[in-house]
């Protein structure tokens, strides 16, 4: 579905990726970890176009899509969860979802889009008319998700999704990711929360300095002893 060959690419006077391999198979969920500064969310920007790359292919469905602009990418089905939520806190939870349905013409199929987020965060529908900005954290990680998934995206990528939610809440979230994917979407992961996210992949990469270091199932790498030692805390 997508793979990444030799990828390269320079933030500011950085060399955030150096040459990296890496390849997301058709419904599965792949997690990236590495510590902060390792280049994971640089990835994922130049992916769905919104930093260049310096060199390498970005390839999906047998199609590069290296230098294509953004919406032509969330377009053919690639989409972005950001770190940090950004929804549009003055909007309603309605509204914002419905943003996230702007490439879709049929409202028909934008009102079944809308009923399947509900149906996955009924905390969403309860607060449909509510302002964005007043939800809580965990409320706001829930609509960033769901507006996401208004595209009917067919890679769905969320960046630290876990980051600030209470434990209660976090597990929650990883419980939803583990949903959309058995309902046929498929997940590309990063998050500081190793194990949780290693739990929940069919594969993982860890990623150091812009280069890949290890790959192997999340399972696997969940008893790695050196992936425990540096991203577990054991």
């Amino acid at each position: 579905m997508l793979r990444l060959e030799a990828l390269s690419v320079y933030y500011g006077g950085i060399h955030a990726l150096r040459g990296i391999d890496i390849e997301v198979a058709d419904g599965k969920i792949v997690t990236l970890i590495g510590a902060n500064g390792a280049g994971k969310s640089t990835m994922l920007n130049t992916i769905v176009g919104l930093v260049k790359s310096a060199s390498g292919k970005i390839i999906w469905n047998g199609e590069e899509i290296g230098g294509k602009d953004a919406r032509d990418i969330v377009s053919m089905g690639l989409v972005l969860i950001p770190e940090g939520r950004h929804v549009f806190p003055n909007l309603t939870v309605d509204e914002n979802l419905r943003l996230g349905a702007y490439i879709q013409r049929d409202q028909k199929k934008v009102r079944q889009s809308r009923e399947r987020c509900f149906d996955l965060f009924p905390r969403l529908r309860e607060r449909m008319r509510q302002i964005a900005g007043t939800l809580s954290g965990g409320e706001q990680q829930m609509l960033a998700v769901a507006r996401g998934l208004m595209t009917e995206p067919k890679l769905l990528m969320l960046d630290e999704p876990s980051l600030g939610l209470a434990p209660l809440i976090s597990k929650m979230i990883f419980s939803i990711i583990g949903e959309i994917n058995r309902n046929g979407t498929t997940i590309l992961l990063i998050e500081q929360n190793a194990h949780a996210a290693l739990e929940i992949a069919d594969y993982a990469y860890v990623l150091e300095t812009g280069i890949i270091t290890m790959q192997d199932t999340g399972a696997a790498l969940l008893k790695n002893e050196e992936v425990r030692k540096a991203y577990l805390g054991e």
